[in-house]
């Protein structure tokens, strides 16, 4: 079965034997079971939060990780818990911050975000770190 939302940008086709797949903007994402996937999303700023977390753990340990935070707190005014409505603060914060580095961890970040999801990453040309948090707060994968 395939359907289109209200504005045709994104469509859903479901099959028995492969669950869902989701395009949007030519993007595929499958998805095993959707509404596994819906519980197990609590909800995309927190999720995005946890990722975030870990990621900047991952690369530079606890102490740094407090430190990006404060930066992102005293000089962009962005807290930790604004991040999935504020994307772009936070990728012009980390690029100010860490200068090229900063496009790296945000991959890294995306890398992880998706891999959670159990979706497939895909590099997009013209996309930035906000864009792809965007497209995943839009699409039905991620809303509870």
């Amino acid at each position: 079965m395939i359907t289109p939302n209200t504005d045709s940008s994104f469509i859903q086709v479901k099959s028995e034997n492969l669950g869902s797949i989701y395009h949007s903007q030519g993007t595929l994402f499958d998805v095993k079971r959707e509404g596994e996937m819906r519980k197990r999303i609590g909800g995309m700023g927190d999720l995005l939060f946890s990722v975030v977390d870990e990621t900047l753990e991952q690369v530079f340990r606890e102490a740094g990780a407090r430190v990006i935070y404060k930066f992102m707190e005293n000089k962009c005014h962005l807290r930790r818990e604004e991040i999935a409505e504020r994307p772009e603060v936070f990728s012009a914060g980390l690029e100010r911050l860490l200068g090229s580095a900063g496009p790296v961890i945000e991959k890294m970040i995306l890398k992880n975000l998706y891999s959670k999801l159990r979706l497939r990453f895909v590099e997009r040309k013209g996309y930035g770190f906000s864009d792809y948090v965007r497209e995943l707060r839009k699409s039905a994968v991620v809303k509870a």
